[in-house]
């Protein structure tokens, strides 16, 4: 398909414009001798005078498209109180490394230091889905840096069983039959549990097209991350509550993460921990609901009880 016909192109041209018109630019930087992460964010601090005064935020997406494409109704809204960063994790988009590590944990050390690197002394987080484990790593490690916590749509506590639970509901043999698509049919699959309402017919094309500029990519390394996970390897939940303020967001009818490990997650996190759950949502409540969402999420950030 001739690029300025694909739809994926097309709707990435118009990402591309609302990240620009909120004052973010594309951004890459060697946090080490192995790793590159791409990232989008304000334009570098020049010198110490110029320096915002605005609280920096952190969108980490989760398995799927990379960064900017799960945050888009995010991006207008908090980018006029927020310093806004939207880094690709590891082997999505354009960020890569050289080390064989493949885990959660060293997601959430690269993220910490490209937040070092370009001089953020503190960041609040929002991790959805696999995003939410690195949001989580990162607050337990650096409590120092990160400030506020905000898990959405993410199973940290899940278990091995979830795991298979999943797969029947899905009715696939392996997880990244759902997770990594490679066909139509798996895209629409993935689609119809990470959405509540059923989406509307759409022909092959669309979805081969969608698979080519997105899941294809680096589909080795993302399949390494897969069984690379730390968290979910079996039957025990190895987690301890965080020392920030936690927000646990959940879609009601999500069926990638049910909402009884929403719930089972706040007693995991403790007294500072919250649970909003938003109706007529499913495993993508900031796409499907983004305006309840960011209206949930800044009064967190804010200290609002409204």
């Amino acid at each position: 398909m001739f690029s300025w016909l694909s739809p994926v192109a097309l709707y990435g041209g118009f990402l591309r414009r609302c990240l620009t018109n909120a004052g973010l630019i594309s951004q890459s930087m060697q946090i080490d001798d192995e790793t590159t992460i791409h990232f989008w964010g304000p334009k570098p601090i020049i010198t110490s005078s110029s320096k915002t005064q605005k609280p920096s935020l952190f969108l980490i997406h989760g398995f799927g498209p990379h960064g900017v494409w799960q945050w888009r109704p995010q991006i207008t809204f908090f980018s006029n109180d927020f310093d806004i960063y939207i880094p690709n994790l590891v082997f999505f988009g354009r960020s890569t490394t050289k080390s064989s590590d493949r885990s959660e944990v060293f997601q959430a050390t690269c993220i910490f230091k490209l937040l070092e690197k370009i001089g953020v002394e503190k960041c609040s987080v929002i991790g959805t889905s696999y995003g939410g484990f690195v949001a989580y790593h990162m607050a337990k490690m650096w409590p120092e840096k990160v400030e506020k916590v905000i898990i959405a749509s993410s199973g940290v506590n899940m278990k091995k069983t979830d795991n298979s639970e999943l797969l029947k509901r899905a009715k696939v043999e392996k997880i990244e039959d759902l997770l990594l698509p490679s066909t139509a049919s798996q895209l629409r699959t993935l689609i119809t549990l990470s959405t509540h309402r059923r989406p509307p017919y759409m022909p092959d094309f669309l979805f081969n097209d969608f698979i080519n500029k997105l899941y294809v990519e680096n589909r080795k390394e993302k399949l390494e991350l897969l069984k690379g996970l730390s968290l979910g390897r079996d039957d025990t939940v190895d987690i301890t509550p965080l020392q920030q303020e936690v927000l646990i967001v959940w879609g009601e009818y999500d069926q990638i993460f049910l909402l009884e490990k929403a719930t089972e997650l706040k007693e995991f996190m403790g007294e500072k921990a919250r649970l909003e759950i938003i109706k007529n949502a499913s495993h993508v409540p900031q796409l499907e609901q983004g305006g309840k969402f960011n209206k949930i999420v800044k009064n967190f950030l804010c200290g609002s009880d409204d």
